[in-house]
């Protein structure tokens, strides 16, 4: 079933220039963007209205079989039409028209309509097609991960706001297809849909409420509570929360950019949102014996396993992100003879689905994260690090393009394909309390343990975070739990005995490393 038989998009003009028809009472989600023009589609772009309205006689239309009635008027030059089957009908209309324009009120000269119909129009809007709209409006700014994010925030909420409310068990169904087909402009505009998808789809844009209807305080909070939890009242992961409230928020804030509601509804919600939990916890970073354990693991996990040691090391001794690893080309590391070398990179290759990007292609290179597009970042190589890529380059050699890190036939390594080595690699390697641990349980943690050892190190916060491609608040308040402080931990326990237990500490004929004294009533 095409795609049309869904959601109505018209495939002609609704009004045609030449003989001046125009259908006046076509809601404006349905008017084409070629009739909408600019003043519907820019970002802030204001109505053009005016007062030079001329409202015509009605005209019949005689025809062999009967006879209809049209009503004709023109704003600003422009004609506009409508015809009917019956002259009351085409009288009530004119008199609709009259009754506008005698209580003075602009029309819009790309409609043809009263300002007040416009109003009218702008808030029957559904939450449907508003984040249908929203979807496409901020599309050609996303990356592909944020896209397919987004469409599944937009596609959580627009289930919740349905009336009647759809069974979880059809959830999951409706949930999909609004993912892939209703909020992906793509395949929107070229997939093909089975029957069941369409009838479903078809049903959501039939019963999804208006966006005025967000006014309703349940309304409101059945909308912010289906980005906390699912549809059978498990709660979402902290991230997967933000996601989705960050996706409600930008389709209410483009719905009053619209004119569609006068204000956020959710600031009226006053649950405290689950806190993100930002900070590393030091039980997943490794230390360097069992880091070099574990890439010697890697080395005998079949055919794949050699062509990742090299990764995983960049991983763990220069804190690159698996993204920016795999977007690493020959060109851009300094490997000398001798000492430390240096990698200097400015993009990475997070894996899209091909659904979501541009040109239909998975992994498209992109600019780093934080930083702006071109601007490249520089970390230190260590000469055990220098040692694994001249190893990896000579055993290996580079794709065509210059990438380290390839498959057998040349392609990008799926993130799927090192994240399985790595857990085969853990469970040889590793302990059973080792295995069932954090410690180092996916490849970004290796990342961790690299800040975590700079830091350590007495290496100066500003300079971690210029490696890491962190600022240094982001930095300090993520890394501070995995800092070694043992010396300064071991300092701070005898203070605390020394004050605890005066009478051991003046035994031992030591004195309190502290220069004040609490009394038990302070």
């Amino acid at each position: 079933m095409p795609p049309d038989r869904a959601i109505r998009h018209a495939t002609r003009s609704d009004v045609d220039r030449r003989s001046g028809d125009c259908d006046d009472r076509r809601s404006l989600q349905t008017i084409p963007r070629t009739v909408r023009g600019r003043v519907r589609q820019e970002k802030g772009a204001n109505p053009v209205l005016s007062l030079d309205v001329r409202i015509w006689a009605i005209a019949p239309i005689k025809r062999a079989k009967k006879t209809t009635y049209k009503v004709r008027w023109g704003v600003a030059g422009q004609q506009f039409g409508k015809t009917y089957a019956s002259k009351q009908l085409a009288e009530s209309r004119r008199s609709e028209l009259l009754a506008a324009q005698r209580r003075g009120e602009s029309f819009d000269c790309e409609l043809g309509l009263p300002e007040s119909e416009i109003r009218a129009m702008r808030t029957n809007v559904t939450w449907y097609q508003n984040a249908i709209e929203f979807m496409d409006t901020v599309w050609p700014a996303l990356a592909p991960g944020s896209r397919r994010k987004l469409a599944e925030a937009l596609a959580t909420v627009t289930v919740a706001l349905t009336e009647p409310m759809i069974d979880p068990v059809d959830h999951a169904f409706a949930f999909r297809w609004l993912v892939n087909w209703s909020f992906n402009g793509r395949n929107r505009l070229s997939a093909i849909q089975d029957e069941e998808a369409a009838s479903a789809v078809e049903w959501i844009a039939a019963h999804s409420l208006p966006m005025s209807a967000l006014t309703d305080p349940q309304l409101a909070r059945r909308a912010y509570n289906s980005t906390t939890t699912d549809s059978f009242g498990r709660p979402y992961a902290v991230n997967t929360y933000r996601n989705k409230k960050k996706g409600l928020n930008g389709a209410i804030r483009y719905a009053i950019e619209m004119g569609r509601v006068d204000a956020n509804p959710l600031d009226r919600i006053s649950t405290i949102p689950p806190k993100r939990k930002s900070a590393v916890d030091r039980t997943v970073v490794i230390s360097p014996a069992q880091a070099r354990s574990l890439l010697d693991g890697v080395r005998g996990q079949g055919p794949t396993g050699p062509r990742l040691v090299a990764f995983f090391a960049v991983l763990y001794f220069a804190g690159l992100r698996p993204s920016e690893a795999l977007a690493l080309r020959i060109a851009d590391c300094h490997l000398p003879e001798q000492g430390w070398g240096n990698l200097r990179f400015a993009e990475s290759v997070p894996y899209a689905n091909a659904a979501w990007t541009d040109d239909g292609q998975t992994s498209p290179r992109q600019s780093l994260k934080h930083r702006a597009r071109g601007q490249s970042r520089t970390v230190p190589a260590c000469p055990e690090l220098v040692a694994h890529l001249k190893a990896h380059v000579e055993a290996f050699g580079t794709a065509s393009d210059g990438r380290l890190f390839f498959r057998l036939d040349g392609g990008p390594i799926r993130h799927a394909t090192y994240a399985k080595i790595w857990a085969r690699t853990r469970a040889q390697v590793l302990t059973p309390e080792q295995f069932a641990s954090p410690l180092a349980r996916r490849p970004y943690d290796l990342r961790h343990a690299a800040v975590s050892t700079w830091l350590s190190a007495g290496v100066p916060a500003p300079q971690v975070a210029e490696w890491a491609g962190h600022s240094v608040e982001m930095l300090l308040s993520t890394y501070a739990k995995c800092i070694d402080g043992s010396d300064q931990e071991t300092r701070a326990h005898r203070r605390i005995d020394a004050l605890l237990n005066p009478a051991d500490e003046a035994a031992s004929g030591g004195e309190p490393e502290t220069g004040t004294q609490m009394g038990h009533g302070d």
